[in-house]
Order: structure tokens, then sequence, then C-alpha cells
């Protein structure tokens, strides 16, 4: 049996942008996304931790330490620049190995979005 389970967090980061005329996504600093464990092209969901809204898309690699998080398309209405996020990643895996697994959890600096 296959469960679903949490792979990986960021934990309490800031928007620095929202743009609507794009395609869609969003964008996560590089260094971000390697301490998380999270790659190009992953499905994550994305919690405001602002307004509540909850909403999943794809990952865009962003320029290392600049700290960005940026929504892009359709979900850059769901949020306003400053609004702090919680990014989330999960994998399915057999039950047994989910017991033992350790999921990937970054808590960056909020003001700057770089890690501590």
């Amino acid at each position: 049996m296959h469960i679903q389970v949490l792979k990986s967090k960021i934990h309490r980061v800031s928007v620095t942008g929202a743009e609507l005329d794009y395609i869609g996504s969003i964008t996560i600093d590089k260094n971000l996304m390697e301490a998380a464990n999270i790659i190009t092209g992953e499905r994550v969901q994305i919690v405001n931790v602002n307004n509540g809204e909850r909403l999943e898309t794809y990952v865009i690699e962003g320029e290392r330490n600049k700290g960005e998080i940026i929504l892009n398309g359709a979900a850059a209405r769901k949020v306003a620049k400053g609004d702090v996020l919680i990014i989330i990643a999960y994998a399915y895996m057999e039950f047994e190995e989910a017991k033992n697994y350790q999921a990937s959890l970054v808590f960056p600096d909020t003001k700057t979005n770089l890690i501590k």
C-alpha cells in the first residue's frame, strides 16, 4: 500500500512578487529549493497564512540568494506582496518506508527568505 506523506516544507516565507501576466507557477529561490529537496516542476501546495488561501501549482527555480517567492499566473490573485506562506510538497511511498522517512523542513528568515 502507498500513502502520501510530507516530503518537504518551507515554513513561513514572505511573498516578494505576484505576476498575473504569466503562464503560472511559483518562483522559489534556488537555495530554498535545494534545502527543502524540491525540484523544478514539482507540484507543491501553497498555504497563505494571511488569508487562509490554499492552492497547488508547480515550482520554477529562482535566482540563488535573492529570496524570491513569486506567485505567477492565476495564483497571483491569491496573494499580496508581504503575505507569509508555507510551501509543502508530498510524496507517495510504501507504508513501511513512510514510518521512517524524514521530511526536509526549512525555516528561513521571514523578512529576507534566506536560510538562517
